[in-house]
């Protein structure tokens, strides 16, 4: 699986460029899309996903890419995803804080994609490990996150966490930095450039464990 990674600039952008580079998975930060109004989408003003689901199919691969969605003044960090000249789906950021102007989402999602089975992580979500643990358990080969401004070490330090903790490698795509964990949670790839790419073979690997606990215990009822 060859994931390439491009940390600056919208998706229009990077065709104007001439990105006509062979990939697998071509990921974009939150500038890729930057702005989408699902209302504005719907009526014609503005064809923001449907130029990325063209896109995908014009370079045959699937592309994922950052935005802000506003759907009936909920904004939400997204994340969007196309393939084959269709849009899979749109995921949201679960984990939002108190002080920000954005609401949760519903669900995780791993796409099944002609990559394999992707699945996505959006923003600050990576500080939460069960997020990248239940997408293991829905069998992604890997995790791809988009991310904002990593300002510290602790997104990279998370990164290499929920590698580790999930057993499955992630990649993420930040504002002028990629980079990608192993499942043994080393980096693999890190890289400040506006374009990046990395190769990925997943890895299948599950163990059998075991835990001692107390309690659970049922007694049968005999005074009734």
């Amino acid at each position: 699986m060859k994931i390439r990674f491009v940390t600056e600039g919208t998706l229009n952008n990077y065709w104007e460029m001439g990105g006509r580079t062979p990939c697998d998975v071509l990921v974009f930060g939150f500038e890729g899309l930057g702005e989408v109004d699902y209302a504005r989408e719907l009526a014609g003003d503005t064809s923001k996903l449907e130029d990325m689901a063209i896109l995908s199919r014009e370079l045959n691969c699937v592309i994922l890419s950052g935005c802000m969605t506003d759907s009936c003044g909920l904004r939400h960090k997204s994340v969007a995803v196309a393939e084959k000249g269709r849009i899979l789906g749109v995921a949201d950021m679960l984990h939002t804080g108190e002080a920000e102007d954005l609401k949760s989402g519903a669900h995780l999602k791993v796409y099944e994609t002609q990559a394999g089975k992707i699945g996505v992580c959006v923003g600050e979500d990576l500080y939460y490990p069960s997020v990248a643990e239940s997408l293991a358990l829905f069998d992604a080969d890997v995790i791809l996150c988009v991310f904002g401004e990593a300002e510290d070490s602790i997104p990279t330090l998370m990164l290499r966490a929920c590698a580790f903790i999930s057993g499955v490698g992630i990649g993420m795509c930040a504002s002028g930095i990629a980079q990608f964990s192993s499942p043994e949670g080393e980096i693999a790839m890190r890289c400040a450039k506006k374009e990046s790419e990395i190769y990925y073979s997943p890895e299948r690997e599950y163990r059998l464990t075991t835990i001692r606990t107390r309690g659970l215990t049922h007694k049968k009822r005999e005074d009734f």
